[in-house]
């Protein structure tokens, strides 16, 4: 019915589980220009299926992403929905998967979506916007802050989105988007997490000795008020 309100009235839809198809088996007929998808998060694949992909893992999004990139035509672009855990995770297979996007595709933006976005989804999520064909560069980072709580009765709206659409353009840095070299970027582990430069770092914590000294302080200050009250009355 979405589809059918957004003006495709007969689309080609395929019921079947994409993971079974081998990606090495994937011909230039089979590729696409575009490619937008949300796969489903938290999924475990059997390892048969598995031995369908390069970089062996049971996350079914990771290997869905194998799939989009294999996918796509040379000059191809996609936009992936995925949890902002696979930016940092720290398994062979997620940090390989990171290689491989960085060095077989142009990762343009990460965009970080707010809590909530997607209901039902306990996770907070990124979108990974890429071209197939070159190596990235760099990356541009936009944090989405709609300034409210999001939930089913206050879903994301094109509003919230404008200054992202906006600023895309032209990769525009501000105080919730900026831009990172992937010359900079550890080449052990290619973590790609969203680390937003301009948020102001938080006072670090004191140490317990320095708290209880504070409070004995203000104890006795207390104390030779309360004394002083005392011979006034």
């Amino acid at each position: 019915m979405n589809m059918i309100l957004h003006g495709i009235e007969a689309p080609n839809i395929i019921h079947t589980n994409t993971l079974t198809e081998n990606i090495r088996d994937i011909q230039e007929k089979d590729r696409y220009h575009v490619i937008l998808a949300n796969p489903p998060f938290g999924g475990k694949e059997r390892k048969e299926v598995q031995q369908n992909f390069d970089i062996k893992t049971g996350e079914t999004a990771s290997l869905f992403l194998q799939h989009f990139v294999k996918s796509l035509k040379a000059g191809g672009r996609a936009a992936i929905v995925i949890k902002n855990t696979f930016l940092s995770n720290a398994d062979n297979a997620s940090i390989s998967l990171r290689k491989q996007l960085l060095e077989s595709c142009n990762l343009q933006t990460i965009l970080d979506m707010p809590a909530g976005t997607f209901l039902g989804a306990g996770v907070k999520t990124v979108v990974l916007f890429f071209t197939k064909g070159e190596p990235t560069q760099k990356i541009w980072y936009y944090q989405l802050d709609p300034g409210r709580k999001l939930g089913k009765t206050n879903p994301l709206n094109d509003e919230d989105m404008r200054d992202f659409v906006s600023r895309q353009k032209t990769s525009k840095d501000s105080d919730n988007s900026w831009t990172v070299e992937v010359s900079d970027i550890n080449r052990d582990t290619f973590d790609l997490s969203v680390k937003n430069p301009n948020t102001p770092e938080e006072p670090p914590l004191r140490e317990p000795e320095e708290i209880l000294h504070e409070i004995q302080d203000l104890d006795e200050e207390s104390a030779e008020i309360l004394n002083t009250i005392s011979e006034l009355i």
